[in-house]
């Protein structure tokens, strides 16, 4: 792990024999709904700058907010999944502080009534145990925008010349996620941090209230660090490391942040209350000193209504909570009868929910882990797109997969058929009959490519008639060539070795 130059870093050993590690972690989450959260501006990651506002999201006198209900029950989901309590009646509050990127100069959030408190989340480790996380809240808010800063060499606002804003994301509908104190994890700590806000991820997707894409910013962890001496009762200082876009760098940022802050206690130094910015290289530095919630001066937000969620709407939501993810791909796993490295790469590429998608749709295990783990998963590496995001549905692979098991294709003409659907060119069929792929099942047809193929080659027809019958690869090799792949080449193999014989 690359650090910090001048940076005075103790043995990760001699932390876990000296501190306990605490840990909090606040996890920002954007939902995928259609609009923002109080406007009806489009939430959609991108998009030219500052071309999805209006005047409630650009904060412009006399525009007032509209609160998204779907959001709102997007929030209630989320809290039943977590196993917390839906509160029967919550509001939101302002927090005020100078925001360069929130035109109001304030964020409509929740403070002291947040829409669901005191859940857990049973999180799965890497060796099979699980470890319980305490869920202090889940919140509604509202992101804010997007800001640019030209002309410093990290990129942040230090040495900057100038500083642009993007209002794109101003308003787009957020759910913080905020766990109690994590006590007691040891020198698993790092491990943990990394494997909750998985588990997170994971649980997020399969609710369907976000795309949880870390690299675009739609989910994003503040790891809150701090250590106290063996058998000191007390909390020691803390620091938030703001913005952690990745899960490895959540266990990496935790790893060297306890590691500095045991360097500076033991140096007889005092550990900073303050924000701290992650570095890919795998090190924090200072931002700015952390702020108490007095900072932040919050009072009730005067233009929204209270959120009363009713008993019934409650319950209706619970019921369409999903599996966990994980004991759903334990489940799969059986009944696939695959390995544990196996699944583990599928889970890597994000293949999972698709191919078991592909099997509703009628196809076999095998054949939809052959098409999403092998061939798609390429032309998602060739475009540098996630999986999921290819333009084919797990409906159009099971099609493709039986056509080839209706013998319309073979595997080659399969793989053409699926490029054509991935370029827009219509549904397999469509594209199958457009390109010209079907198998050709005339006999008459293949047996004059046959007669072709031995008379341009009388050597090998010598060689088959003479008993090496290995030969025929060559003469059917050569059919499949003039008929562009699309002959049966079992039959093209009966074809050849009748005309021999």
């Amino acid at each position: 792990m690359t650090v910090a130059a001048n940076v005075d870093l103790l043995g990760y050993d001699e932390v876990i024999a000296t501190y306990d590690p605490v840990l909090g972690l606040e996890v920002h989450v954007e939902l995928s709904t259609q609009t923002k959260m109080f406007c009806s501006c489009t939430n959609r990651f991108g998009g030219e700058p500052n071309t999805h506002v209006c005047p409630v999201c650009l904060g412009l006198p006399g525009s007032l907010p509209v609160l998204n209900q779907v959001a709102v029950e997007s929030a209630i989901r989320i809290g039943l999944a977590l196993n917390c309590e839906i509160v029967p009646w919550c509001r939101f509050a302002r927090k005020n502080y100078f925001y360069p990127d929130m035109p109001k100069n304030y964020q409509i959030s929740q403070y002291d009534e947040p829409i669901a408190v005191n859940g857990h989340l049973d999180v799965p480790l890497d060796d099979g145990s699980t470890w319980r996380i305490d869920i202090e809240r889940a919140h509604m808010e509202e992101d804010t925008g997007k800001l640019t800063h030209l002309g410093s060499e990290t990129g942040r606002i230090a040495g900057a010349t100038t500083s642009l804003i993007d209002y794109n994301r101003a308003g787009v509908p957020l759910i913080e996620i905020v766990t109690k104190p994590v006590e007691g994890a040891g020198e698993r700590a790092p491990e943990i941090a990394r494997a909750y806000v998985t588990a997170l991820r994971d649980l997020l997707r399969a609710l369907g209230v976000s795309d949880v894409r870390m690299d675009q910013g739609s989910m994003r962890c503040d790891s809150n660090v701090s250590l106290k001496p063996k058998g000191q009762a007390e909390f020691g200082t803390r620091t938030e490391t703001k913005n952690v876009n990745s899960l490895k760098s959540v266990e990496v940022a935790v790893r060297y942040e306890m590691r500095r802050q045991a360097a500076v206690l033991k140096s007889g130094g005092t550990v900073l209350q303050e924000t701290r910015h992650f570095h890919e290289d795998g090190y924090t530095s200072p931002g700015r000193s952390k702020e108490t919630a007095q900072d932040y001066r919050y009072f009730p937000e005067p233009d929204l209504e209270p959120v009363a969620p009713s008993a019934e709407l409650v319950e209706r939501l619970r019921a369409g909570i999903p599996e966990l993810p994980w004991l759903a791909r334990k489940r799969i796993q059986q009944d696939w009868g695959i390995s544990d490295e196996v699944m583990r790469d599928l889970v890597n590429i994000g293949a999972i929910e698709l191919i078991a998608a592909t099997v509703e749709h009628g196809a076999s295990s095998d054949q939809a882990r052959a098409w999403w783990g092998n061939f798609l998963v390429q032309k998602a590496n060739e475009v540098g797109v996630e999986l999921e995001a290819l333009a084919i549905t797990p409906a159009q692979v099971a099609t493709v997969v039986k056509l080839v098991d209706d013998g319309k294709l073979s595997n080659k003409l399969a793989r053409q058929v699926v490029e054509g659907v991935l370029a827009g060119e219509g549904e397999p069929e469509q594209v199958m009959t457009g390109r010209g792929l079907a198998v050709v099942r005339d006999d008459s047809l293949i047996q004059a490519a046959v007669d072709e193929a031995l008379a341009a080659n009388p050597d090998i027809a010598d060689k088959i008639r003479g008993g090496k019958v290995q030969a025929a690869g060559a003469i059917v090799g050569a059919v499949m060539k003039a008929t562009k792949g699309q002959a049966d080449a079992a039959r093209v193999r009966e074809l050849v070795m009748a005309a021999c014989s």
